[in-house]
């Protein structure tokens, strides 16, 4: 089944887990992929969550050396399917079925996010980067995107209830951006525009209010 076919039918399916409504662009990916830099002759360690179909780990796998690793964490068993298909003979990259809640992390060079932070409520936001950004290595970065108007659109069209818990996750996300965002792009060549956020870490955890 085409990658585009997949994504498509999943997102009718899981909308919530998926949360892109299209797989990430060249442009989207290249900007995510920014601090996956090429090291000659040491052991680079990469973490991408969320995959999906594989457009942006097309872009993490081009950069990696001999000795590098990519793990990649995907929750939808039908992409990780995908995944293996493409790089199951490749044996610099890991793959995990699962949320990323529930797995035990290493340490990571970099760590490229695809989740859609614009569906979770403030726990799960919170709770997500705490993993992630205590994931990194010294000197380490972690890289997300979100959609130019995706929350807007999203408060738009959900409940009462589920604005609140929307609106309850933004306002974390805000707070953790405000504090450990170093640089952030606008890619308007992609569909639909995004923004990506490129994250270092600092000693205490993020908090949920």
């Amino acid at each position: 089944m085409p990658e585009v076919t997949l994504f498509l039918r999943e997102y009718a399916r899981t909308s919530r887990e998926v949360g892109a409504i299209a797989p990430s662009g060249p442009r989207l990916g290249r900007a995510l992929t920014r601090y996956v830099i090429p090291s000659p002759g040491s052991a680079r360690t990469v973490l991408e969550v969320g995959p999906g179909t594989g457009a942006v780990t097309r872009h993490i796998a081009g950069s990696l050396g001999r000795l590098d690793t990519l793990d990649l964490v995907e929750a939808n068993p039908r992409f990780v399917d995908l995944l293996q298909g493409a790089y199951g003979g490749d044996p610099r990259l890991r793959f995990r079925t699962g949320l990323v809640q529930d797995h035990d992390l290493g340490t990571y060079d970099t760590i490229v996010c695809g989740l859609p932070f614009a569906n979770f409520d403030a726990p799960t936001t919170a709770d997500i980067f705490d993993r992630l950004l205590g994931a990194l290595k010294p000197g380490g970065t972690l890289s997300f995107f979100g959609y130019v108007g995706g929350a807007r659109m999203r408060r738009t069209f959900t409940g009462r209830a589920a604005r609140e818990h929307v609106l309850d996750g933004q306002n974390t996300l805000r707070r953790i951006l405000d504090r450990h965002t170093f640089r952030t792009e606008l890619v308007l060549g992609n569909l639909p525009p995004a923004r990506v956020h490129h994250l270092a870490p600092v000693s205490a955890p993020v908090q949920a209010a």
